[in-house]
């Protein structure tokens, strides 16, 4: 009988059967993550966590934006908390981005495409009407344009409409546009235009800054800071915008591809350039330039037919560039002056000629033709602030751009053609008025380069932290303190710029229609009076009725007139002519806030004409008033 194995047979059995690892697979120990890659999950999760959050708060802010109610200070009261923290953290998470700029760029441009649409897209997707009033001439144009199928360039259209005659690429790629879409008007998408010309900006900017600088970090706080800067409202859907865009590629193709050999010298030596300035572009040939003449050309021509001053600023900003040596191509500056002025005696020769004989009474006139609008103050809480948030803003950038010529010389050796294409416009102040908006075409034209400075001077050069402790701890303030303290400023002076004065650029649609059926009414060559342009529709049929926008002239003379407005109108109204009156609620609102009109003054204006028998009340609203002009008999004053 076989005896059971003992304890230790038993352990050492147990030990046969349990299998062993072999020297030839040997146990895989678990692996750290190498340092890098530990560091890149907290950096990728402030890469897009404020991105992901900014976007559900701006969602969630949008319908609680109470745009119909619109006080003083317009849309600035009216924004929820929720779209003032959604701008602070694509703040904060664009900051975080730029840490990151050099390795993966499309993170600080995610956070830029995020700013733009945060900013300007409110009014696009809230709106129920067109933001700013008068841009609805614009459509007027374009509706004229597909209903009739041709240009008057000689007629003497009222409201100074001939221009737009004169100068129709925009307006005919626009119309375009609208049967291409298959929609009715271009009112469908006016209100986008900020959003889709910021977005074909971006990359123009982006291939301007890169011809001066490898360093990401910068060219994006460039962009950023162009955004946040670029508050003057000439991105809407107009000739200036459209024109703007192409005259930018222009001066970027140039810039990249029109150097001359041998012309750069010590600018392609490293040690002699700022850590972050890129080399200059290579060299072109005749041949080379002469093909790039020739493809510019039609942008040129483009600019030519979408708009008046932009062809004046881009022969300027060319000039300008001969007077480096890197640039001194004048065959390009022959052929874009050529083509200008083929233009201007050709197409444009009414409104040339018309202007060479203001220049007269405007050149040298710097207080006159620096001033903006009409009138002399801004009136009310809103516009106030706006006005005075407008001129810190110019102050704020043109002292961070500034600062950068002083602190960074060696960028600037470099940079230098871009400083000279950003204050060429400035001159033109000595020329004209240009309608009162001179002082916004020179802010808007040098505000490429003034970006670009200025975030130079937020942004330290990469290698300026190896220069010695002071270096660095100078470096680090102003990375870390310096530029978001800027951003946060900026950010802060752009909102009331762009939305203190809203209150003027929203208008309620039943003032929209009031207008249109009140033109509509009129017969052929009547005439439309109103106190402004500055309200919906009132270009509508411009080219069958007359208009009178008899407050647009200095606030003496609208004083004079509210003694006695209905004597005042009825004297300058041609006899025979059937007038009309329009008074609304966005005229108030603009009359007032521009100082045409005192306080309290358009509303003595319509209670006067109201009453008096010179005038029959058409049709009267609270948002809006018509009313038709009575014509006195042979021999009869009324």
């Amino acid at each position: 009988m076989a005896q059971p194995p003992t304890k230790a047979e038993a352990e050492t059995e147990a030990e046969a059967e349990t299998p062993q690892p072999t020297r030839s697979t040997p146990p895989r120990p678990r692996r750290a993550l190498p340092r890098p890659l530990r560091a890149l999950r907290p950096q990728l999760l402030l890469s897009w966590l404020p991105l992901l959050a900014g976007a559900v708060l701006w969602v969630y802010a949008l319908p609680r934006i109470g745009f119909r109610t619109m006080g003083d200070y317009g849309l600035l009261d009216r924004f929820p908390v929720a779209f003032y923290a959604t701008l602070a953290l694509l703040t904060c998470g664009f900051l975080a981005a730029l840490r990151r700029a050099g390795t993966a760029p499309w993170w600080p441009a995610s956070y830029c495409v995020a700013l733009l649409v945060a900013l300007k897209a409110p009014p696009a997707v809230l709106y129920d009407s067109v933001r700013y009033p008068w841009a609805s001439k614009h459509d007027a144009v374009i509706n004229q344009l597909l209903l009739n199928g041709e240009l008057r360039p000689n007629g003497a259209l009222s409201g100074n409409m001939s221009a737009y005659d004169q100068w129709p690429g925009f307006f005919t790629l626009v119309g375009g546009l609208v049967r291409a879409f298959g929609v009715e008007s271009a009112a469908v998408f006016l209100n986008w235009a900020p959003i889709a010309l910021g977005l074909l900006l971006m990359p123009v900017l982006v291939l301007l800054y890169r011809t001066f600088t490898e360093d990401w970090r910068l060219v994006w706080t460039a962009v950023w800071i162009f955004q946040l800067a670029n508050w003057v409202g000439q991105d809407y859907l107009a000739p200036q915008g459209f024109a703007y865009l192409l005259h930018l590629s222009v001066i970027a193709v140039v810039l990249r591809h029109f150097v001359l050999p041998k012309s750069a010298g010590r600018l392609r030596d490293r040690s002699f350039l700022d850590p972050a300035s890129a080399a200059v572009p290579p060299p072109t040939g005749t041949r080379q330039r002469a093909v790039c003449v020739a493809l510019l050309a039609p942008l040129i021509l483009a600019v030519n037919a979408a708009h008046q001053l932009t062809p004046v600023m881009l022969c300027v900003s060319l000039f300008a560039l001969t007077l480096t040596r890197r640039y001194r191509n004048y065959g390009l500056l022959a052929v874009a002056v050529l083509i200008m002025l083929a233009w201007d005696l050709t197409m444009g020769r009414p409104l040339f000629v018309e202007t060479l004989g203001t220049l007269r009474d405007s050149l040298g006139e710097l207080t006159q033709n620096s001033r903006a609008g009409y009138a002399g103050e801004l009136t009310g809480p809103g516009p106030e602030l706006a006005g005075r948030a407008n001129v810190l803003m110019v102050l704020a950038v043109a002292a961070l751009a500034g600062a950068a010529l002083l602190l960074r010389r060696r960028l600037l050796r470099s940079a230098l053609p871009l400083l000279l294409v950003s204050v060429a416009p400035v001159p033109l102040f000595v020329v004209n008025d240009y309608g009162g908006e001179m002082l916004f075409r020179v802010y808007l034209f040098g505000l490429p380069g003034a970006a670009f400075f200025a975030a130079a001077t937020l942004v330290p050069a990469v290698g300026a932290a190896r220069r010695g402790p002071a270096r660095r701890r100078a470096a680090a303030l102003t990375l870390h303190v310096a530029l978001p303290v800027s951003l946060v400023a900026l950010l802060a002076g752009f909102l009331p710029s762009y939305y203190g004065k809203e209150k003027m650029y929203y208008t309620p649609p039943a003032e929209t229609a009031l207008v249109t059926r009140a033109i509509d009414r009129a017969p052929e060559g009547a005439l439309i009076l109103a106190t402004t342009g500055s309200f919906p529709q009132a270009l509508h049929r411009y080219d069958r009725v007359e208009h009178w926008f008899f407050a647009e002239q200095e606030l003496p003379e609208n004083e004079r007139m509210l003694a006695d407005p209905a004597r005042y109108l009825a004297d300058r109204i041609p006899p025979d002519t059937d007038a009309y009156v329009i008074l609304t609620r966005t005229q108030d609102i603009y009359a007032a806030g521009e100082g045409l009109l005192p306080p309290g003054g358009f509303g003595a204006l319509r209670s006067r004409l109201s009453v008096s028998p010179l005038f029959r009340v058409v049709e009267a609203h609270s948002y809006g008033i018509v009313l038709e002009y009575r014509q006195a008999a042979e021999g009869e004053r009324p």
